[in-house]
């Protein structure tokens, strides 16, 4: 006898209570500051909407909805001769290393609480203070290898913490600390990034930064013939003066940092997204929004790019080579928005995340 089909939101047993970390220094709240906040945004939200319990630790002004509880970035008084010292590190980091290990402390006192702590942040304390947590700690790597994660997994003689990691390249990359980490995707909420009709235009979305390549989608839009639009937050103001807005004209525009359904409209009126990274992307959000909204995708063959994008519902060039990435526009134009769509609802949901996500933290607890 068959049993009744599972809704996507309805829990597959016992409700889990879940400690969340998310950033303390950038709210988790519309226009998100990065692909980090609107993951951390996405997986909250839907964990509740499964039935588990879920506490976000996260910085202010997150959004009021999330019931997060904030981690206060308190700037320590610091004398003058203290401040003359050389090991002196910046304000900033000093904040955030106390808002992280109050909260660590606190979690401890409390062996009862949750039952699992997800440390989706990229600070070190969560990884290095895990033993000292009566429950199990979860960590998704969710950048390129760094000095201090790497050394707060070797705090201990035995690092006691469960990796995730959002694309097999990112494993890989960790594989010499963190042999085996658990590959869980990054997923969109496919409800909220609905399919577009397309357009004449491309477009390129997320933060303007050097290492994102906003130039370089510039240059390839330019050589494809194709106008452009830009969206995201102005992540180095320098880089933005010098390389972007002197190329800004009727066909370069420049919208500004949108929040998700002005974005949503925005990509899914677009005849093809391009991604341009100029490092080894971990995993590449805006790949999966666009898809989302049935915009196909070309862009460089860098980091976890080659896992999302298939044949299907992409083109990829070499590296830094923005003349073949103008030739590969117009046959990723001709591919089917249709097959896009699919490719994100099968590949990269916030549904298939979420269930992952669930398997894993059931599997790691006692």
């Amino acid at each position: 006898m068959t049993g009744a089909r599972r809704s996507p939101s309805q829990p597959a047993a016992t409700p889990l209570r879940v400690a969340l970390i998310a950033s303390a220094r950038h709210p988790i709240a519309e226009p998100f500051a990065g692909g980090l906040e609107a993951h951390t945004w996405t997986l909250s939200t839907a964990l509740r909407a499964r039935g588990h319990e879920v506490a976000v630790f996260a910085g202010p002004g997150s959004d009021p909805a999330l019931g997060a509880v904030e981690m206060p970035l308190r700037a320590p008084w610091i004398s003058e001769g203290a401040r003359r010292d050389k090991s002196m590190v910046a304000a900033s980091w000093l904040e955030e290393h106390h808002a992280y290990l109050q909260l660590m402390l606190d979690l401890s006192r409390e062996p009862g609480r949750y039952d699992i702590v997800h440390n989706n942040s990229l600070h070190y304390l969560p990884v290095a203070m895990a033993p000292a947590l009566p429950v199990p700690v979860v960590t998704t790597l969710h950048t390129p290898p760094t000095p201090w994660i790497e050394s707060a997994i070797q705090a201990a003689p035995h690092c006691p913490v469960h990796f995730s990691a959002v694309s097999d390249h990112t494993a890989a990359a960790w594989r010499h600390v963190v042999p085996a980490a658990t590959v869980v995707r990054n997923g969109i909420d496919t409800k909220r990034w609905h399919p577009g009709p397309g357009g004449e235009e491309l477009v390129w979305s997320g933060r303007i930064v050097p290492e994102k390549g906003t130039h370089l989608a510039i240059e390839a839009a330019q050589l494809s013939g194709r106008g452009l639009r830009i969206a995201g937050p102005v992540g180095d103001s320098e880089y933005f003066e010098a390389c972007i807005r002197p190329r800004l004209n009727r066909t370069i525009t420049y919208t500004g940092h949108l929040h998700q359904p002005d974005l949503c409209e925005l990509v899914g009126s677009s005849a093809a997204a391009v991604v341009t990274p100029c490092w080894d992307e971990p995993y590449g959000l805006v790949v999966a929004e666009a898809l989302a909204c049935g915009t196909p995708v070309c862009g460089f063959a860098r980091g976890a790019l080659p896992e999302i994008i298939t044949q299907d519902c992409g083109r990829l060039a070499a590296p830094g080579d923005c003349a073949e990435l103008a030739k590969a526009v117009e046959p990723t134009i001709g591919l089917s928005r249709a097959d896009a769509r699919r490719h994100a609802e099968a590949f990269c949901s916030m549904d298939v995340m979420t269930r992952s996500y669930e398997r894993f933290y059931r599997m790691v607890s006692p």
